[in-house]
């Protein structure tokens, strides 16, 4: 592997490195010892999930083709999760405010737990039914368990400057360290210790049902509305009012749209845009070097957070960074002459691409803990699960469109020598992340997943299929 990605890779955790170590007073917020112990009992929990969800990642595709499914019943698999998300989560996720956020969060781990013992099946039904339990189980991840936590952190009467730094610390260790660690320790089971392509799934439900414990142990319930007099349907008329009559909730809602949708665009397609004459690109380091760079901007969050700003302000230029980067494909086609040459290294277009993608990642990392920080002032706790898996909804609308129409996206890289094994690896993009975690996340966050599909995610794209 050629040195520019360790240098890539390195200084970027230099940067990381200090700016958690030489945080100055003003980057610190003075907090209680009672806070303290919440915090970490929260960042704790949410680790484990996410845990539970980065490890599925990287073997999902690989083991629907072990399987023997092909890509189109693949396909379908990946369009159910997205659209049980959409449909069935949302109506679940809505009942957290009426139920309780800590029956929710468990909820999710159990839907989750089954959901991983079903990759033990061969058969396509149940391996359908292991999906639409996930996608309801993502609805849950990303709404009841920061629902729960605004609200317990508001009724411990928590100084709400406070709620940013647990936002902060749990999307730097959640979603970047952990993220890290599970792709380790994901193909360490599969094919280092041989366990096989089942075995993520089995520590995945292995460290939700840990979590669960943690969760029935030391979580008090908390609610929305309990009142008895508001059923489902008077639940959303709820969430669909106070979208309509306040201006921010829905603008709120769009920006969430907007920015995660781009992220679902990158996530298929930076691969290609990086290796369009089929380059010979670590994947498995750089997916490791976008998510340092996410834990870059998470640790930039803390320091804005601390400071007070506001966070409509510094989001505006974090937007306009976001476009440009993603922009850049486009300049480099234009100035920067296509190489005719077949294989060998990342060309120059492309190594000003990947910091332009790390770059990207970097806003991703500090789009979440604002975001969040916003929903918490903005959403009303009588609605917020509601609100937020309404929020989700165009999100996952979105995904199966591009996932239903991926072959005819993907088909015009072809166009442009992309070759068929890069753009079937695209195809999958461990959507699995993309729409069930990230958050991931999904993306992202997915926000953010291996982009490979190969038995070992260390493989390069020789390796695959």
């Amino acid at each position: 592997m050629e040195v520019f990605y360790y240098l890539v890779f390195g200084g970027l955790a230099a940067v990381v490195a200090g700016l958690e170590l030489g945080k100055s007073g003003k980057d610190r917020v003075t907090t209680s010892q009672a806070f303290n112990s919440f915090k970490n009992n929260y960042v704790l929990v949410y680790s484990l999930m996410m845990s539970g969800d980065w490890l599925q990642g990287p073997y999902v595709y690989y083991l629907y083709s072990q399987y023997g499914f092909d890509k189109g019943d693949i396909g379908r698999l990946f369009i159910a999760g997205f659209g049980s998300s959409m449909l069935f989560g949302t109506i679940v996720g809505s009942l957290a405010d009426k139920q309780g956020r800590k029956r929710a969060c468990i909820t999710y781990c159990i839907s989750y737990i089954l959901s991983c013992i079903t990759k033990h099946s061969p058969e396509y039904k149940i391996l359908m039914v292991g999906r639409v339990l996930g996608g309801i189980a993502t609805s849950l991840l990303f709404s009841a368990f920061e629902s729960w936590l605004v609200a317990e952190h508001n009724k411990r009467s928590f100084d709400p400057q406070w709620l940013s730094i647990t936002f902060s610390k749990a999307i730097f260790i959640g979603n970047g360290l952990i993220a890290i660690v599970s792709g380790l320790l994901a193909n360490l089971l599969a094919d280092n210790l041989g366990f096989g392509p089942v075995a993520p799934f089995d520590a995945a439900a292995c460290f939700l049902a840990i979590g669960m414990a943690i969760i029935m142990s030391s979580w008090s319930e908390n609610y929305g509305d309990p009142s008895d007099s508001k059923d489902l349907m008077s639940q959303f008329k709820v969430a669909a009012k106070a979208i309509a009559s306040d201006e921010k909730i829905a603008l709120l809602g769009a920006i969430q749209s907007l920015f995660e949708g781009s992220m679902y665009t990158f996530v298929f397609l930076w691969t290609p845009a990086l290796s369009p004459n089929e380059e010979d690109i670590p994947h498995g380091f750089i997916f490791a070097t976008f998510m340092l760079s996410s834990m870059l901007g998470s640790s930039i969050a803390s320091r804005l957070l601390a400071r007070k700003l506001k966070v409509e302000g510094y989001m505006q230029i974090v937007f306009t960074i976001s476009a440009f980067t993603l922009f850049l494909p486009v300049v480099t086609n234009f100035l920067v002459p296509a190489s005719s040459v077949k294989g060998g290294s990342m060309s120059f277009g492309g190594t000003l691409q990947l910091l332009g993608f790390c770059t990207f990642e970097s806003c991703v990392g500090i789009f979440w803990p604002s975001i969040m920080k916003m929903r918490s002032q903005y959403i009303p706790e009588e609605a917020r699960s509601t609100i937020m898996n309404f929020f989700r909804v165009p999100l996952n609308l979105f995904v199966c469109v591009v996932l239903y129409n991926v072959s005819d996206l993907l088909n015009s890289y072809k166009k442009n020598n992309a070759k068929k094994k890069v753009i079937g690896r695209n195809n999958i993009l461990h959507v699995n992340f993309a729409g069930e975690c990230i958050p991931y996340h999904c993306h992202v966050w997915h926000v953010f997943y291996l982009p490979l599909h190969c038995s070992n995610p260390a493989e390069t794209a020789d390796g695959c299929f």
